[in-house]
């Protein structure tokens, strides 16, 4: 996704966020890449552009950006949370081999479960873990 500082500025005015230099440097980010980045690798990428950037001011961002559901985490091993800023309801793939997450549409009865009524879901999230198609040619093609 290509978007500008100035449209991220005012989108996060519009979403009641102070756009900050670093919070407008780790939307670009997140806008412009569809890994799902980790706070490392936000804070990796951003720390040459931005010296005085910590990993602290990085949680804090990200924080601020899912309360006000502009980013979602994705959690899809239990020790590596990831952001998106996809917030619509989409489903997570995660190769074992080369680690990429693609991104895949659910069907939408598959989140709406009729056996949780009464319930308050609060979040609704679809992963599938496995070993992607270019992994699986490049198996194919050593062979």
């Amino acid at each position: 996704m290509s978007i500008s500082i100035n449209e991220i500025k005012n989108y996060l005015i519009k979403n009641g966020i102070k756009p900050s230099f670093p919070r407008l440097k780790i939307f670009e980010y997140l806008a412009s890449r569809p890994t799902h980045p980790t706070v490392d690798d936000i804070h990796k990428a951003l720390v040459e552009e931005i010296p005085t950037l910590s990993k602290t001011t990085v949680y804090n961002a990200l924080d601020l950006f899912i309360r006000s559901n502009i980013v979602r985490s994705v959690t899809i091993d239990g020790n590596e949370l990831r952001y998106d800023v996809d917030v619509t309801n989409h489903g997570h793939f995660k190769c074992g081999k080369c680690h990429f997450i693609y991104e895949f549409d659910i069907d939408p009865a598959l989140l709406n479960p009729g056996s949780l009524e009464g319930f308050r879901i609060l979040e609704k999230n679809v992963y599938y873990k496995g070993i992607c198609f270019n992994c699986m040619a490049k198996a194919g093609s050593a062979t």
